[in-house]
């Protein structure tokens, strides 16, 4: 068996800026409510890192509800600051790869991966990545900016989606994933800015470094 030949590029299973769709799933109250698998302070943390990477990054993104004046309540304003007014596609289906205006936004911006976040776990995320896995397309799914109504509900679901071929990844990890190379000046600031603010104690880090002796990644 030969040697490969290592070259200095990425994987080709590494996520860029423009190479796919992130649509975020029902950040709502009365979702949030039931929600016990992840405290709903550490959500509300996480999926306010994914709306921040994605707007600031300008990765095309949908932001959807369900049955949002009726039941479900508004969407966190983590999730919708970033995106600064963005409209956000009302359902009645909890499966959002069935609604046609969903399905017609993601035809529209025509992407070959769907990343997916959002709540709950086991309806609202199962759902589009198996129906999304079936038509063809590649689904990542941000495990800590999901949740549901127990940790077995959450921990098996994304089980299920693994098995049917989803890639599993965190918050952060998207966040860094979209920068990639600290040689990458004009993203640099937004990026170590939304990890000094939301990254956790990888945050407190940059900022104890940056602080204390002018620390600089790259």
């Amino acid at each position: 068996m030969s040697t490969p030949t290592a070259k200095a590029v990425p994987g080709k299973k590494l996520l860029n800026p423009s190479d796919h769709l992130l649509i975020m799933i029902d950040f709502q109250s009365q979702m949030a409510f039931a929600t016990h698998s992840i405290p709903a302070i550490e959500l509300r943390n996480n999926a306010s890192l994914v709306a921040q990477a994605a707007a600031g990054f300008k990765v095309a993104t949908i932001l959807t509800t369900v049955a949002e004046k009726s039941f479900s309540g508004p969407m966190f304003d983590e999730v919708t600051a970033p995106f600064g007014g963005k409209e956000m596609l009302d359902r009645t289906s909890m499966n959002t790869w069935e609604d046609a205006a969903v399905i017609a936004e993601v035809n529209r911006i025509g992407k070959p991966r769907i990343v997916l976040a959002g709540l709950w776990t086991s309806v609202c995320i199962v759902g589009p990545a198996l129906s999304a896995l079936d038509q063809g397309f590649e689904v990542y799914v941000i495990t800590d900016a999901c949740g549901d109504v127990s940790t077995e509900a959450h921990e098996r679901s994304v089980e299920r989606m693994v098995q049917a071929g989803a890639q599993p990844m965190t918050s952060l990890q998207y966040l860094l994933e979209l920068q990639r190379d600290w040689a990458r000046g004009d993203t640099y600031d937004l990026t170590t800015g939304i990890a000094k603010k939301v990254g956790g104690s990888y945050g407190i880090g940059i900022n104890y470094a940056k602080t204390m002796f002018g620390a600089h990644e790259g």
